[in-house]
């Protein structure tokens, strides 16, 4: 047996295998700040299935770690590296194999771009609904190994609930089919949902069947303008006690408000304390649906309601609430100059009916600690994003930053929350994964870790903690 990298180019192409230091320091990280990323052995950029298990194969046989990546633009440090392993890049499995109208599905490898297969279903007349701030940038694998979500999901739901079937190449090199193509199929233990949101620590996938849904109908979109973030609250607990299913129902606080339109002025009210973005995809019905909701806003406090006038502006606005997170960075950026500007950005779902007791909760937090702290999220379901913005390079920053996210994490659970509603785990919420399942839910966690990856190369140090 030769060294692992004699051993990859003796089973690989070699311009698969790279070693180069500047290019591996390219992929040490997501887009996480505060966690830790080693220096990675070498990486695999694999073409195709077979590939990707003959890398496995020889990474077990060295017994070297194995981190897969996709775009890296992860929050959680789910695909950082760490020191000596192998990251194996599935960019370049990017190909949309099948897409079948009759059935309503897609079959992609998972370095294909989110909205690279929306884009290819809508020419069919039909949706892939999961539409995660980063689409036009982030793979569906990525979007599969961290269950992730988006501004639909208040209707729509998150990236599992599409998913039917995959192939895994597993931590021995084994390739492992599981899952389905038809409508309805319970055949056996739920594979296919055990390796959704594992964030490669199981397996590594490499292709994925998802179904595919007919486009939505014609849509309305609004904005409700309110002088405190805990109005914005109290209206999305109306709108959604009431009963009422917007296809959109999303919160910006003043920050983000501030930032966004620093960022690409569009006319946002950066006076607002708060602003809610709601739409409705109901065709002929919309304008009565969004007049429903509409009421439960003005209920709450609303100081403006508006209603986009076309598409075009409608547009617009859904590209604003995209624009948070550079907008974010940006303003870390100027606020702590030279590259000490960072973000830690929380992930925290609470029931709808907490919502309010979530957002004052974090505004008293972010008080307390003099921390800026911005929110916004998709409070259509309980899922909100608050943003924390520390000076990197100041130690009592960082640990001030570090704590208000614990507070803020604690919070979210005491309101009978979880601590990820659609980022994952990875490096940055794994002591805070523990608390939440319990030492019976880690017990059974390990249990599978084992039975999968008993020599435990897959992605180590994710999600579980070590011992």
């Amino acid at each position: 047996m030769g060294s692992t990298v004699e051993d990859l180019l003796a089973v690989l192409p070699a311009d698969r295998v790279i070693t180069d230091q500047d290019l591996l320091a390219g992929h040490r990280r997501d887009e996480a700040d505060l966690c830790a990323a080693g220096t990675p052995l070498a990486m695999v950029r694999p073409q195709d299935t077979g590939e990707v298990a003959a890398t496995v194969r020889v990474a077990a046989a060295h017994g070297v770690p194995v981190v897969p990546q996709g775009a890296r633009t992860g929050l959680t440090g789910a695909a950082n590296a760490v020191d000596g392993a192998l990251v194996v890049s599935l960019t370049g499995l990017n190909r949309i194999l099948e897409i079948d109208p009759a059935e309503r599905i897609a079959v992609v490898q998972p370095g294909v771009v989110n909205a690279e297969l929306r884009r290819a279903a809508a020419k069919e007349g039909l949706a892939y609904p999961p539409d995660p701030g980063s689409w036009e940038s982030s793979t569906i694998g990525g979007n599969v190994s961290t269950d992730a979500g988006g501004m639909c999901c208040v209707k729509y739901g998150v990236t599992g609930e599409y998913v039917l079937g995959m192939e895994v190449v597993l931590a021995d090199g084994e390739i492992l089919r599981c899952g389905r193509r038809t409508v309805k199929g319970v055949a056996g233990y739920d594979l296919t949902g055990l390796f959704v949101g594992s964030e490669g620590t199981l397996g590594i996938i490499t292709e994925i069947t998802v179904r595919l849904r007919p486009s939505a109908q014609d849509a309305l979109t609004m904005v409700a303008v309110y002088p405190t973030v805990a109005a914005a609250g109290r209206a999305v607990s109306s709108i959604t006690s009431a009963g009422h299913v917007p296809s959109m129902l999303e919160l910006l606080d003043r920050t983000h408000l501030r930032a966004i339109e620093a960022y690409q002025p569009m006319g946002l009210s950066t006076d607002a304390a708060a602003m809610l973005l709601v739409a409705t995809d109901t065709g002929d019905r919309a304008a009565a649906d969004l007049a429903l909701i509409a009421e439960c806003c003005r209920e709450a406090g609303a100081s403006e309601l508006y209603v986009a006038d076309d598409a075009v502006e409608a547009q617009a606005l859904t590209s604003a609430r995209r624009l948070a997170h550079p907008a974010m960075e940006r303003l870390a950026a100027q606020a702590f100059p030279g590259g000490r500007g960072g973000l830690v950005v929380d992930d925290v779902a609470v029931p709808r009916s907490r919502i309010v007791d979530l957002v004052t909760g974090v505004e008293e937090i972010s008080a307390r600690h003099g921390v800026l702290v911005g929110v916004v999220g998709h409070a259509g379901d309980g899922n909100l994003h608050p943003v924390i913005v520390v000076d990197l390079a100041d130690p009592s920053s960082v640990d001030s930053g570090r704590v208000v996210f614990d507070e803020i994490m604690r919070l979210g659970l005491d309101l009978g929350g979880t601590c990820t509603g659609e980022h994952g785990v990875g490096l940055l919420k794994r002591d805070w994964l523990a608390r939440e399942l319990g030492p019976v839910g880690m017990r059974v966690h390990r249990a599978v870790k084992a039975a999968l990856d008993p020599a435990g190369i897959l992605n180590p140090g994710k999600v579980i903690a070590p011992d």
